[in-house]
């Protein structure tokens, strides 16, 4: 028998050793394996807040073509959506079963200040990833006592600022009225408006009501308002409640400058039930290219967004803007699973999430996903746009920090 040469004894070793090696390099957390990741969400399929489903269907849809061109680093995302109708407790009682049953590797892209909030505890003392949360309240950035919280759309404060500079630049001797929801999502969107607004507030605000997510109508709470002799109307409400607002208005004979919180901007989930007619004038905010707007509908951008939704959406309305946030949120997860490579911790997802610098498609052009280990806050720039009774014309320049 011959004994084996050195050399040749060495390239064995190293190759059995390769496969081994490069399989250590491979790190797993629940939710995560050679073939596939687990994403949970909750979002409102049913009850008062349904149509902000349709950002559900958008991230199932963005995941099924990643899906279907091999996934990400070969592996499959299996995407677990479950509806809260809205409510907090709900989206409790289905977190937990996401993470403790479906052992998902992380919560990404949940909608809902209230239902976020009820969670954010539990998925910080469980160090869970509560990633890229489809609402803007300020508690996301919180990176020093929730560090496994981000979210992902501009603050609802930095939109209540910006309004309140529009209003300042535009119309300094306005007599505002506002309604907003009576939650952390109504009272963000105000403070920020406060603020921004400063020392005139006390004399430009000539009223203020809340209303509750489980009220029939804010009938009497706009009465209340148009009685002001209000010539600027702050709407911070949720889309059933904003198309009530915008049908209402009309009926007091009521016209004042509209400004409408951004999350109830869509045309086809909010301006179309409350009549197009009635919507004219309508000024919001956006982060996001509108499919609608004719400055942006010949860009390869939104291109590929209309190809896309015709494919995985058919039948769905294109320029319904809960697709395009769906999508961005989506792009966004997709970016961070492919930056965390094989090692799929959720320690490390954080940590990615933490270090992003990067512009995505369908985002407005000057806008951009920027975080760091100490900033939470993906995006905090937005641009104004005014209903023209078909479609939005964006106006004025990008507004933010």
């Amino acid at each position: 028998m011959h004994p084996i040469p050195r050399r040749t004894l060495l390239a064995c070793l190293l190759a059995l050793a390769l496969p081994l090696a490069a399989q250590a390099q491979k790190k797993y957390d629940p939710g995560a394996s050679d073939t596939e990741i687990r994403v949970g969400h909750t979002i409102p399929y049913s009850g008062p807040a349904s149509a902000y489903g349709a950002q559900g269907k958008a991230i199932a849809a963005w995941f099924q073509k990643v899906n279907d061109e091999g996934g990400i680093n070969g592996r499959k995302l299996r995407f677990i959506s479950m509806d809260d109708g809205y409510n907090p407790a709900k989206t409790v009682e289905a977190v937990r079963k996401l993470v403790e049953q479906d052992e998902v590797l992380f919560i990404g892209g949940a909608l809902g200040t209230p239902q976020n909030a009820a969670i954010q505890k539990y998925l910080n003392a469980k160090k869970v990833p509560q990633l890229f949360v489809s609402t803007g309240a300020s508690r996301w950035n919180d990176p020093k006592n929730y560090p496994w919280t981000m979210g992902i759309v501009p603050s609802y404060q930095t939109e209540g600022h910006i309004y309140a500079e529009h209003i300042l630049a535009n119309k300094p001797g306005a007599k505002i009225a506002v309604v907003y929801q009576n939650d952390d999502f109504g009272k963000d969107y105000l403070k920020g408006f406060l603020d921004g607004l400063g020392d005139k507030a006390k004399t430009m605000i000539v009223g203020q009501q809340s209303y509750e997510v489980t009220d029939t109508t804010i009938d009497s709470q706009l009465v209340t308002l148009k009685a002001t002799g209000a010539d600027t109307f702050f709407n911070v409400t949720t889309p059933k409640f904003a198309a009530m607002a915008i049908r209402k208005l009309p009926e007091l004979g009521w016209k004042p400058v509209h400004y409408l919180a951004s999350v109830s901007g869509a045309v086809s989930s909010t301006l179309k039930p409350a009549g197009l007619e009635n919507s004219v004038g309508i000024i919001t905010c956006t982060y996001l290219r509108d499919p609608a707007d004719l400055d942006q509908a010949n860009t390869p951008e939104v291109a590929a967004f209309t190809a896309w939704m015709k494919k995985y959406n058919p039948g769905a309305d294109p320029t319904d803007m809960l697709y395009v946030s769906g999508q961005v949120i989506a792009q966004a997860m997709v970016e961070v699973l492919k930056k965390a490579g094989d090692n799929l911790t959720r320690d490390n997802i954080m940590k990615q999430a933490a270090s992003l610098d990067t512009a995505l498609p369908m985002q407005y052009p000057g806008v951009n996903l920027k975080t760091s280990a100490d900033d939470f806050a993906p995006v905090e720039r937005m641009r104004p746009q005014r209903f023209n009774g078909t479609r939005y014309e964006t106006f004025g320049p990008v507004m933010g920090r």
